[in-house]
């Protein structure tokens, strides 16, 4: 029986470990045709080896035997799927577009987009340096950027040229993206900035046949494994390995098929077996004067309007 994704082509960027390998095998299961995209860098982003789409000679990883995307590419191939490994960097213009030129030229077409590289570097707000900000942002919101934007004008040429397209971009936010976490200024600020460029492309993009949407998993990966050490081990007993993080690709699976039409511009938290629509900022309780107020009226309202509302998700780590 065919697979809900036979015949399409996805890339899945980040896809050397971690969800990233997960989705790549899960989308492979399903019949789809894959682009590995990964750096081959250690968790805050150092090392690896150039690879191409390279302008800056830059920790980018590469496509030669024994990195991580080309493991998990020719893991696929031995099982009889079909895959390509591709090691440029994604947060650079000419990294993105060989990305994308990667799928076209190997397989002619391009269907599914998994944005999901990412790294850390963790630090309190006082103690955060630029480059460290600098650097997470680069990696996931740039790298969400750049990838997107490309597959886009492809897709648009596409539609305009009369083969509207069944395209869809998941991409992947978190936790601390949706309600904060402490000492993760830096990527909770890229996490959500990734929630206003879902929101906004797939608005820009659905007249071209383009579906965007974004998950929040919590799984075990490198990201996690060490910060949240006691919830993310996986059971001794056997049991439902709850952080496993293929437990969240079947939902990146479906959302990245035909087979999920109509589903645009929503986020989506998965964990072990849960599936949750997040429903994001909403309008609550309001004061309208009609008039300017003063500063002590302003102040009142506001806490009246606060008693009335519900409370905010808390951020994770807060004391």
């Amino acid at each position: 029986m065919p697979g809900i994704c036979e015949g399409r082509v996805v890339i899945v960027t980040g896809a050397g470990r971690g969800l990233g390998r997960a989705h790549a095998h899960a989308f492979a299961a399903e019949g789809a045709r894959v682009v590995v995209n990964d750096l081959g860098v250690g968790l805050d982003g150092a090392g690896g080896a150039p690879g191409p789409g390279s302008s800056d000679g830059q920790a980018l990883g590469g496509t030669a035997p024994g990195s991580p995307a080309e493991e998990v590419a020719a893991d696929i191939r031995a099982a009889g799927g079909e895959a390509v490994a591709h090691g440029g960097d994604i947060a650079t213009g000419a990294g993105a577009a060989s990305l994308i030129a990667a799928a076209l030229d190997t397989y002619g077409r391009l269907d599914t987009l998994v944005n999901n590289a990412g790294f850390l570097r963790d630090r309190m707000l006082v103690n955060l340096d630029e480059d460290a900000w600098d650097a997470v942002l680069r990696v996931h919101l740039k790298g969400h950027f750049l990838p997107l934007k490309h597959a886009a004008a492809h897709w648009r040429a596409e539609a305009k040229h009369g083969r509207m397209p069944q395209a869809r971009v998941i991409n992947t936010t978190s936790g601390a993206g949706l309600s904060g976490s402490v000492g993760q200024g830096n990527y909770s600020a890229a996490k959500a900035g990734i929630l206003g460029l879902t929101l906004v492309s797939a608005a820009e993009m659905g007249r071209y046949g383009v579906q965007v949407n974004a998950i929040a998993p919590a799984a075990r990966t490198r990201m996690t494994e060490q910060t949240f050490a006691d919830t993310m081990a996986a059971p001794a007993d056997g049991t439902f390995d709850t952080m496993a993080p293929e437990n969240v690709s079947p939902l990146v699976v479906w959302l990245g098929s035909a087979g999920s039409e109509g589903v645009t511009g929503r986020v989506f938290a998965a964990e072990a077996g849960r599936i949750t629509v997040m429903e994001g900022w909403r309008p609550g309780p309001a004061a309208d004067k009609s008039a300017r107020w003063t500063p002590s009226e302003a102040g009142e309202t506001a806490r009246r309007l606060l008693a009335a509302a519900e409370p905010p998700q808390p951020v994770y780590g807060a004391r």
